[in-house]
C-alpha cells in the first residue's frame, strides 16, 4: 500500500503561481512514475502530467506545457507541480497519484487538493 498526501493547493489570481506537493509513504518501490491529475465538477479526471522514476522523463498534456514543470525528490519520496502563469481553467481539484509500472493505469491516488484561480 502507498499512501500519497497532497499540499500546497489554494487561491491564486490569473497569471500566478502555485506549487503543489505529493509526499508517498508505505511501499514507495510502487512510484516508478508518480503523475498529477485534475478534475473538476461534472467533469471526468484529467491527466496533467507525469515523470519517471528518475525524472529525466516527463509527459503533459498539452493545455499545460510550457505553465506547469513536474519534478521529483525519491530521497523525499515527493513528487511536486509548479503551476506558472495559471488561468481560469486551471481551477479543479488536483490529485497525484503512483504507479508500480512504466505504463498503464495509475495504482494509487491521493485525496485531492484545490486549485482556484481567480479573475
Amino acid at each position: 500500500q502507498v499512501q500519497l498526501v497532497e499540499s500546497g493547493g489554494g487561491l491564486v489570481q490569473a497569471g500566478g503561481s502555485l506549487s503543489l506537493s505529493c509526499t508517498a509513504s508505505g511501499v514507495t518501490s510502487s512510484t516508478q512514475r508518480m503523475g498529477w491529475f485534475r478534475q473538476v465538477p461534472g467533469k471526468g479526471r484529467e491527466f496533467v502530467a507525469q515523470v519517471n522514476w528518475s525524472g529525466s522523463g516527463t509527459t503533459y498534456v498539452d493545455a499545460v506545457k510550457g505553465r506547469f514543470t513536474i519534478s521529483r525528490d525519491n530521497a523525499k519520496n515527493t513528487v511536486y507541480l509548479q503551476m506558472n502563469s495559471l488561468k481560469l481553467e486551471d481551477t479543479a481539484v488536483y490529485y497525484c497519484a503512483t504507479a508500480a509500472a512504466y505504463s498503464g493505469p495509475y495504482d494509487y491516488w491521493g485525496q485531492g487538493t484545490q486549485v482556484t484561480v481567480s479573475s
